[in-house]
């Protein structure tokens, strides 16, 4: 693996997407994006991030059902999937893991401490 740190972020919300994309490139994360389902998809099979940054109201299918999708596939099983998400009532962060998802991060994201959140599940080598 290369010493590039490359996270997927899937969002459909275009300033959620700027906002992690800046946050995350100025600590020298390489970020790809797709907005549903079908792009993910996509981009996965030419792209193999060392983590996956999950919405999980997207459009085509939610991000529990993409995960579970994404956790199926063997070349991709390993890759830490982390929801972030505004589904924040009793028992989503436990859907969320129930899903496949490693992790759970609350938006709106906390700028101050979303970096270290992130390495917290970045696949290391």
């Amino acid at each position: 693996m290369p010493n590039e740190k490359v996270v997927l972020h899937v969002e459909d919300n275009p300033e959620n997407r700027m906002l992690v994309r800046r946050i995350l490139q100025a600590s020298g994360y390489t970020i790809h994006e797709a907005e549903n389902a079908s792009q993910t998809l996509a981009l996965l099979e030419e792209v193999t991030p060392g983590l996956i940054l999950m919405d999980i109201n997207i459009p085509e299918m939610d991000g529990y059902s993409l995960t579970h999708k994404i956790k199926a596939l063997p070349n991709l099983k390993n890759i830490p999937v982390v929801a972030i998400t505004a589904n924040v009532m009793k028992g989503d962060r436990e859907k969320s893991l129930q899903a496949g998802c490693d992790g759970y991060i609350q938006k709106p994201i906390d700028v101050d401490t979303f970096v270290d959140q992130v390495e917290k599940f970045y696949l290391s080598e």
